[in-house]
This record gives C-alpha cells, sequence and structure tokens, in this order.
C-alpha cells in the first residue's frame, strides 16, 4: 500500500495474517469437533492465515474436548509429505521453524498448560511437532499473536457471549467458526463475529466463487468471486445533453 502510494497510486488489496476463532459449544458432537480442530490449525503444517489457532471450548465439554484433541494429534503422521500416508510435513524455511519454537516458549513462560509436542522432530528438516496448549487466557502472546504454526491453543469459556466478546477480542477479523447443533447460535454467531469468512460446523472450505478477506489488521478488499472481480474494475460515467437541453 505504501510502495502504491509512493509510486502510481493504483489501488491495492491485502490479505493479511489472521488469529481466527473456533467456538466449541457443549451441545456439539465432541468428536466431530475434534476432526473440525485438527483440520483447523494443523492443514498445511498450521502456515495457513485463516488456521482456527484459537480453540475456544465450553466449560461443560472442556475436559473430554482437550482429552480427545491430544489423542487425535498423537496419531498424526509426520514424515516426509511426497510419502503416502504422511500427513505433517516440515515449516517452509528455519526463519518460520525458530519463530514457532521461540512462541511454544511464550506459551511455557505465560503459564500455558503444554500438553502435546513443543519440539522440533528429527535432525534433518523443519519439522515440529503437532502441539497443544491447554488453560490458554486470552492476554497471552500465544493467543494474541498469530503464530503461523501447529500450535493448537484451547481456551474455556461459558457462555456464548463471551465468546463473541472473547472472539473479536483481537486486531484480526480475518476467519471465525462455531460447532454446534442450535442453529440460532451459530446465525447469531455469525452476524456477530467481526470476521470475512464464518464456517459453522466446518473449517477452511473454500471455493474459488466465494469472496475472501479480512476485517480490521486482517486486510482490505475481497478475493474471488463477483466481489473479487471488483477490484479490478474501473466506474466510467458518461454525460450527454437531452436534444432540446437548454445547454445546446
Amino acid at each position: 500500500m505504501e510502495a502504491a502510494a509512493k509510486s502510481n497510486l493504483k489501488p491495492v488489496t491485502l490479505e493479511l495474517g489472521g488469529k481466527s476463532p473456533l467456538i466449541i459449544m457443549d451441545d456439539a458432537d465432541v468428536d466431530k469437533a475434534v476432526n473440525i480442530a485438527h483440520l483447523a490449525i494443523y492443514s498445511n503444517m498450521g502456515q495457513v492465515c485463516l488456521a482456527g489457532s484459537r480453540v475456544f471450548v465450553q466449560e461443560g465439554i472442556y475436559d473430554e474436548f482437550v482429552k480427545k484433541a491430544v489423542a487425535r494429534a498423537k496419531q498424526q503422521v509426520v514424515g516426509d509429505p511426497f510419502q503416502p500416508g504422511v500427513e505433517h510435513g516440515p515449516q517452509v524455511d528455519k526463519m518460520q521453524f525458530e519463530k514457532i519454537l521461540e512462541y511454544i516458549q511464550y506459551g511455557k513462560r505465560d503459564g500455558a498448560k503444554l500438553l502435546l509436542g513443543g519440539n522440533s522432530l528429527n535432525n534433518k528438516g523443519f519439522y515440529i511437532e503437532p502441539t497443544i496448549f491447554s488453560d490458554v487466557e486470552d492476554d497471552m502472546q500465544i493467543a494474541k499473536e498469530e503464530i503461523f504454526g501447529p500450535v493448537m491453543s484451547i481456551l474455556k469459556f461459558k457462555t456464548i457471549e463471551e465468546a463473541i466478546e472473547r472472539g473479536n477480542k483481537t486486531i484480526y477479523g480475518l476467519g471465525a467458526g462455531i460447532v454446534t447443533k442450535d442453529i440460532d447460535i451459530a446465525n447469531r454467531f455469525a452476524r456477530s463475529l467481526r470476521a470475512g469468512v464464518v464456517w459453522i460446523n466446518c473449517f477452511l472450505v473454500l471455493g474459488a466463487d466465494v469472496p475472501m478477506g479480512g476485517y480490521k489488521m486482517s486486510g482490505i478488499g475481497r478475493e474471488y468471486g463477483s466481489k473479487g472481480l471488483e477490484n479490478y474494475l474501473q466506474v466510467k460515467c458518461v454525460i450527454s445533453p437531452l436534444q432540446h437541453s437548454p445547454w445546446l
């Protein structure tokens, strides 16, 4: 945006980072919720701008969810991504690898409970174990800043009002999701979250016809769909006088 302003003043669209909340209500099927949360954070080793990196779980199923989320992550097959059956490869480069390990240390420092992972894997390549923190608080660094890695932060909440308030308590607004059997709660959440994409009972489901973009520090403009095409169009106004116009 700065470069465009200093050069040719062309408009830009920016799809930037995120710290997407995923809300798990206590009426949800826990096994399905665990699978959705697992996909939301571990896809592409967490290197997804829309990743569901803040998993809010209602207190009624919190302990069960945490236990099953850890068990599911332990099953994640880590290795050479070109080999059949491998789900989890290395991070993109050394800089990102070291940044993620640093954030894991921040989580430990701030008092989050490390339940799984937290270490590099192998002596070759930039592999990091699937990592899970529980007892995460909103003011912890791992809950506020984008890690862009395979680190799940699990936070406990009581009411949907609290979940909405805390879900919005971020400088970002790229994605959000909710898992519930109550369509009224789902619709209320979708209306209330300041995010460009909201998923109900799924996550990271996208299509070429679905506009994607962010609120707040997650960017401006939209990609894909008819809204994405509008970024490449300019409006022209053509004015012509009527036959008996007094201006003729």
